[in-house]
Parts: C-alpha cells; sequence; structure tokens
C-alpha cells in the first residue's frame, strides 16, 4: 500500500505548480510604484494623480474576492486561478499600450481583478494541502514567489523604464504571466480533476455569514485592512521624496522597494527558527517594533543607504506579522476556506487601495513625513494588540 504523500512534499507540489503565477501577479503589483514620476511625465499629470495607480490596480483586487472565493470552492481553485493568470496577461498588454492615463488606470484595474485570482486561492490550495502544524512554514514558502516578484517589481522597474520605458515593464510584467500559465497547465496535467458544483449565491452568502459568525474574523479582517493601508500606502510616493530630498530618482525608489522583497525573503528563510523561539505572539511584537522603527526610517532618511535599509527592515516586519494573520485566516473556517481567504484578501487589498490616498491627503496636510511618523506608530500598536489576541 502506497503511503500517503508528506507535507514537505505536497508543500513542493503546490509550489512548483502555482509559485510562478504568483510571481506573476506580484510582480504586476508595484511594477508601476517606482515609475509614478515618469508615467506623470509621460501623460502631463502630477504624481499625486500617477500614485492612484496602485489605487486602481489594488481596489479591484479586493472586490473580486467575495465573488471569486465561493465560485471557486464550487468549480474548482486550480480552474480559477489558470483562468486568471490568462486574463493578466491580456490586461498587462492593454496596459502596455494604453493611450492615455484614463486607459491605463481602467487596464490596471482589470489587471488587479486577475490578479485576484492567484495569490488569496494558492494560499487557500496550500492550507488543503498541508496540516495546521506546518502550515505557517508553508505558507511563509509560498509567500517566497510573490515576494520574489515584488523585489523584481521594485529593482527592475527604473532600469526597464530607463531603457524600455515604463510601457516596456508592463510587457516584462505580461511575459510573466505567460509563463506561470504555461507552468501552471504543464503542472496540472496529471492531477486529479477537480469536483464541479454549481455556483448558487445565496449559498455563498450563507458560507459569509458563517466565517463572520466567527468571533475571531471581523477583528482578524479590521487588523488586515489597516495593515495593507500602514505598509503600502507610501510605496508610490517613494520616488517623489526622493527627488524632493535630491537624494534619488526612480531607480533608487525601485530599489528600495526591491529592498522590501529582499526583507521578506529573509524573513522566510529565518520563519522556522523564529517562530520555535519566540511563538506566534513574540514575532508579531518583534514584527511591530521593527516596522516601526522602518517607517521612521523613510520619514527622516537623509540618504538613499537609509531608504533601502528602511525597506529592506519594513519588509522583514511586515512578512512577521502579515504571515501570522494569514495563517489565522486559514483557520477561520475549514469547510470553507476558499471563501474565508478570500475575505481576508478583500480586507487586505482593500486597505492596500486606500493607502496611497490617505497617504496623499496627509502628504498634502501635514507632510508625508509626518503621516509616515503616524503610521509607524500606528503599526506598532497594531501589532501589539494582534499579538495579545490568542492564535
Amino acid at each position: 500500500m502506497t503511503a500517503p504523500p508528506s507535507s514537505d512534499a505536497n508543500m513542493r507540489r503546490v509550489l512548483a505548480m502555482y509559485g510562478p503565477a504568483v510571481f506573476a501577479g506580484a510582480l504586476a503589483t508595484r511594477a508601476t510604484d517606482p515609475v509614478v514620476a515618469d508615467i506623470a511625465l509621460d501623460f502631463g499629470t502630477t504624481a499625486a494623480q500617477a500614485a492612484l495607480l496602485g489605487t486602481a490596480y489594488t481596489l479591484p483586487f479586493a472586490l473580486v474576492q467575495p465573488i471569486l472565493g465561493p465560485v471557486a470552492d464550487s468549480v474548482g481553485k486550480r480552474r480559477v486561478v489558470t483562468i486568471c493568470v490568462g486574463l493578466l496577461a491580456v490586461m498587462l498588454v492593454a496596459s502596455a499600450i494604453a493611450a492615455s492615463l484614463g486607459w491605463l488606470m481602467a487596464f490596471r484595474a482589470l489587471s488587479g481583478a486577475a490578479a485576484g485570482g492567484m495569490m488569496p486561492l494558492t494560499l487557500a490550495i496550500m492550507a488543503d494541502a498541508v496540516p495546521l502544524k506546518d502550515r505557517q512554514v508553508a505558507l511563509s514558502r509560498m509567500l517566497v514567489f510573490g515576494i520574489s516578484g515584488q523585489i523584481a517589481g521594485g529593482a527592475i522597474a527604473g532600469p526597464v523604464a530607463a531603457v524600455f520605458g515604463w510601457r516596456g515593464m508592463l510587457l516584462l510584467c505580461a511575459l510573466a504571466a505567460v509563463a506561470g500559465a504555461v507552468a501552471l497547465l504543464l503542472a496540472a496535467r496529471g492531477a486529479a480533476p477537480e469536483p464541479v458544483t454549481r455556483y448558487d449565491p445565496v449559498v455563498a452568502a450563507k458560507r459569509y455569514r458563517t466565517i463572520l459568525a466567527n468571533p475571531n474574523a471581523i477583528p482578524l479582517y479590521l487588523t488586515v485592512a489597516a495593515e495593507g493601508g500602514l505598509v503600502f500606502g507610501s510605496f508610490p510616493f517613494l520616488a517623489p521624496l526622493m527627488i524632493a530630498r535630491g537624494i534619488g530618482g526612480t531607480t533608487e525608489a525601485g530599489l528600495a522597494i526591491g529592498a522590501f522583497g529582499v526583507g521578506g525573503l529573509a524573513y522566510a528563510a529565518m520563519a522556522r527558527p523564529l517562530l520555535a523561539r519566540f511563538g506566534q505572539a513574540g514575532v508579531v511584537r518583534i514584527g511591530g517594533g521593527i516596522g516601526a522603527l522602518a517607517l521612521l526610517g523613510f520619514a527622516v532618511a537623509p540618504a538613499f543607504w537609509v531608504m533601502a535599509t528602511a525597506g529592506f527592515l519594513l519588509g522583514i516586519a511586515f512578512y512577521m506579522i502579515h504571515n501570522a494573520i494569514q495563517t489565522r485566516a486559514t483557520e477561520l473556517s475549514q469547510q470553507f476556506r476558499g471563501s474565508a481567504v478570500s475575505l481576508h484578501a478583500f480586507s487586505f487589498f482593500s486597505g492596500q487601495s486606500l493607502g496611497p490616498v490617505v497617504f496623499g491627503l496627509g502628504g498634502a496636510v501635514v507632510g508625508l513625513g509626518v503621516s509616515l511618523a503616524v503610521a509607524a506608530v500606528l503599526l506598532f500598536g497594531l501589532a501589539w494588540m494582534l499579538a495579545r489576541r490568542p492564535a
């Protein structure tokens, strides 16, 4: 009798099938942040208006989650992920040839909606495949693909734009999405077919009511929304901030955002020993302190190396906090895990989409430096409140 696959074997299988698609979605997410100034110049608009491209991507990403979660639970998570990565490739090509900022906003919005069917559902797939005792480590391994995409999106956007323009960067993202779709189709050929049931919106609504009836659900979803806004809201403003201070431009801002991803990789490498040494609550508290220090670094940075170091520390801190939230979200409903994780993603990316708006208003009223300092205090408090709640 053949022994069932181990947790590590299941983890490796899921990573091989879905990792490239997750990378492509993450690459596209941060692709426009470092080139905001270039896009604004090209279309004759302000950096603040071009910075809303981040919101244009993340808000639809959030809004499709309440639909995609129950659809995936009905027709199959793998099927939905495959369709979405293909749509992402098409929308990224359309974004690259957009004739105006309005069209670019529209295609970025459709790209975000397509990307909404990748990372959240992939986390649910990983949670289905790996038992709870190994799950936080397994999710951190999947995050490596997302983090690597963020590193690439931040670090290479400036250099690629310098040679091929920001449109060239979006075409590169489209090629990554095509590669993700091909990898998934090839890996899925030997996989068992997914069962299909009829999607019923009334049943979907009942599932969400069941999930939200869990007393841990709403506090957890509010926490991840606040985290998304506090951490990612400033990214589109880093290039204008560095230009204003005379410490860099598009390329340097991209490298600072890329350093965030490097910090995430550093956390993924340290996740198992950190959790064993400090426990989930301890790791979250440490992450809150490091994250506050990083945002203060952005607020006062007098040189590029300070911005890059702050980006690196913020990446470590974010994943120390976020990995714990993700793990808890996968346990809110074992029966409807796809829907529960989709609500988590809806909350997280809703916060991300509002972040640039809030930071833009804060920059206009009190200055970006003060806004970043306030965000540092709020992130620290958020982490400590999360650590106090039982896992």
